[in-house]
């Protein structure tokens, strides 16, 4: 019989998720930046290997959401579907245990799933005896008389190291069912969505330092052509002077945003793109339930 299932990837933010589900599919699909809380919403990717087909899904960072609506909705979103899948991936950085990932762990607790704990980045260990604190602390995670984690291994995914491990262990873990998607279909996500996505990613890249979660990107126009995608994309920002640094002087930044991006959608679209920016303030709106939803945003993020 063949496996299929669905895989929750969580941890904290900047621990490497997105990272992880790209090299799981031996291609970019989810946007990374060295920002925490990239990933704003849960975004599905499907590996296909022979009878197996793990469907994961690459969820916001679980932290501390604070004031904002907009980092609660983050949240929320992460942790609504735990009890919905079949296998949780849990990730935690190599040598230690911050508080957010006890945060994590009790969400993984309480949601009943099997789980497997990784930690990555440990091509940052020189001496890799520095992983066996925390693998034994991750051993000793108990709900009564059940082990929260049935494995704990480590993984490097920026290195790609490890990556066939988990994947078997993944696949092992999966139940015996019917493959959802076609063996060639990687997410359920939409051009549209992805091309919004590419965006924000060289937003993030070039002005992360300034601006780190203050950039919203929404795609008005997608007029896919034969030989020319043209595309109409408005970043939102809070304040008069946050469009000031989008725009840069002389418009030299906005310019370049647009250039990283384009390079990166004509490759997702395998076509030439005619790609035009817009900036606009909107105040408050990471606070705003309404914007929230224009953004794609609202209902947990889904």
């Amino acid at each position: 019989m063949p496996r299929c299932g669905h895989v929750a990837i969580v941890g904290r933010p900047n621990v490497g998720k997105s990272t992880l589900l790209n090299h799981l599919l031996g291609m970019k699909l989810s946007i990374t930046s060295r920002k925490p809380q990239t990933t704003r919403r849960n975004l599905l990717g499907v590996d296909t290997r022979g009878d197996v087909q793990a469907i994961y899904v690459d969820t916001p960072g679980i932290h501390s959401a604070g004031s904002r609506q907009l980092n609660h909705i983050m949240v929320r979103s992460a942790v609504s579907i735990l009890a919905d899948v079949d296998l949780i991936v849990a990730l935690f950085e190599h040598s230690r245990l911050t508080e957010e990932d006890e945060v994590v762990i009790n969400h993984v607790a309480t949601a009943g799933v099997p789980a497997i704990a990784v930690l990555n980045k440990v091509d940052l260990l020189q001496d890799k005896s520095r992983l066996l604190p925390a693998m034994k602390a991750l051993g000793e995670k108990t709900l009564g008389d059940r082990s929260v984690f049935r494995e704990i291994l480590p993984l490097s995914a920026l290195r790609n190291d490890g990556i066939e491990l988990l994947r078997e262990r993944v696949g092992a873990s999966l139940p015996e069912a019917e493959h959802v998607f076609s063996e060639d279909q990687v997410t359920d996500a939409s051009e549209r969505y992805l091309v919004g996505e590419i965006i924000r990613e060289k937003l993030m890249r070039r002005l992360g330092d300034e601006l780190p979660h203050q950039t919203a990107v929404v795609v008005e126009a997608f007029r896919p052509g034969e030989r020319l995608t043209e595309i109409q994309a408005e970043v939102f920002v809070e304040k008069d002077g946050q469009k000031a640094i989008v725009i840069g002087e002389g418009g030299q930044m906005l310019k370049a945003i647009g250039q990283d991006a384009r390079r990166d959608i004509e490759q997702l679209l395998d076509t030439r793109v005619m790609l035009n920016l817009w900036v606009k303030v909107r105040r408050g709106w990471t606070n705003d339930d309404r914007l929230l939803r224009r953004f794609g945003l609202g209902d947990f993020g889904n």
